[in-house]
């Protein structure tokens, strides 16, 4: 099968620091390729992922580089390019991608939604599922997609061999995701100070809202035990989840996946998360980590973390969120697709 990816043009595939999708994306591209399938990857030209990769921006965008024109540009370049190169079916991440595939009825075209189901992003899928198969990223997801059609449930995926089984040897707690109220950073720092367990937070503040929530919520409860160390990619990123007793992931608004958290899992390290959006699909409570509805319920969670089982939590990842699972699911909808 010829298998054409789409990435929005904000961030190279995969992405050099903090960037779900694009490291979905990323997973996804080698998987495929390694089930023997041709994959051409539309992203940017500082793209790494080891398959065919074309672009219109030799460097990625940036989240704020250019908008609306910027993705219009790369959907309509992409188009084009999946075209000469004769794919059988095009998977498509952007926004405006699916609307525009309506001027190539001969293509077989799907779509996955990474963002939440409500206001705009819910009338774009509404506007756009009949003729493009939606793909939603978890059930709790799926749920709120009042209107969309939902071709398949498919959660995120990593490959194993790419993340070192961890010790937990480093005594701490790690946050690692964005700067925001949203991902309860200030929460996990009350957390952790409230369960005795130091806590390294490694997050992306690169944006004016992100500077302002960790001036006014996070840093006046930095010191001690408490640490802020940055934003953390590649061995880094491993290193510092591997170490840690577990992720603390006290999340505050109903997260559509969360790959932060089969990230750590697959190293071996439990995830403590409150019972919002995919996080009761993704940790098996008890088993996996612990997942709990208050801070000081999630603070007494961190005091048994380092009773649980590393190898489980790595070899749910196997079971569940691997890479060979993510491309068959996806091929599965790719065939039934092209079958229509």
């Amino acid at each position: 099968m010829r298998i054409a990816i789409i990435s929005p043009p904000w961030l190279p595939v995969p992405p050099s620091g903090y960037g779900g999708t694009e490291a979905v994306l990323d997973t996804l591209a080698r998987a495929l390729q390694a089930a023997g399938h041709d994959v051409l990857l539309y992203a940017t030209g500082d793209s790494r992922c080891p398959v065919e990769v074309r672009f219109t921006y030799d460097r990625a965008r940036g989240v704020a580089g250019g908008g609306t024109a910027a993705e219009l540009r790369q959907v309509v370049d992409a188009y084009r390019t999946v075209l000469d190169w004769g794919a059988d079916v095009v998977h498509d991440h952007t926004l405006a991608g699916p609307l525009y595939a309506e001027r190539f009825p001969q293509l077989a075209v799907v779509t996955t939604n990474h963002g939440p189901f409500d206001g705009d992003l819910g009338a774009l899928y509404a506007a756009v599922g009949e003729r493009v198969p939606v793909i939603a990223i978890s059930k709790h997801q799926a749920s709120t997609a009042r209107g969309v059609p939902i071709e398949a449930v498919i959660h995120h995926g990593v490959e194993p061999a790419h993340f070192p089984l961890g010790t937990g040897s480093g005594g701490y707690a790690v946050f690692l995701g964005r700067m925001c109220p949203e991902k309860g950073v200030a929460g996990a720092a009350r957390i952790a100070r409230a369960a005795g367990i130091p806590l390294r937070i490694a997050a992306k503040m690169r944006e004016p809202r992100e500077l302002d929530y960790f001036h006014r919520e996070v840093q006046p409860l930095l010191g001690g035990d408490v640490e802020y160390v940055g934003e953390v990619g590649g061995d880094d990123k491993l290193e510092l989840l591997g170490d840690a007793l577990c992720l603390l992931n006290p999340i505050a608004w109903p997260e559509p996946f969360g790959m932060v958290m089969i990230e750590a899992l697959a190293c071996g390290t439990p995830v403590v998360t409150t019972p919002c959006g995919a996080a009761p699909e993704i940790v098996d409570d008890g088993v996996t980590g612990f997942v709990r509805g208050d801070e000081p319920s999630l603070a007494r969670a961190l005091g048994e973390v380092a009773h649980l089982d590393r190898d489980r939590c790595r070899r749910a990842v196997k079971e569940r969120f691997s890479a060979a699972r993510l491309a068959a699911d996806h091929l599965d909808v790719y065939r039934r697709h092209i079958g229509r």
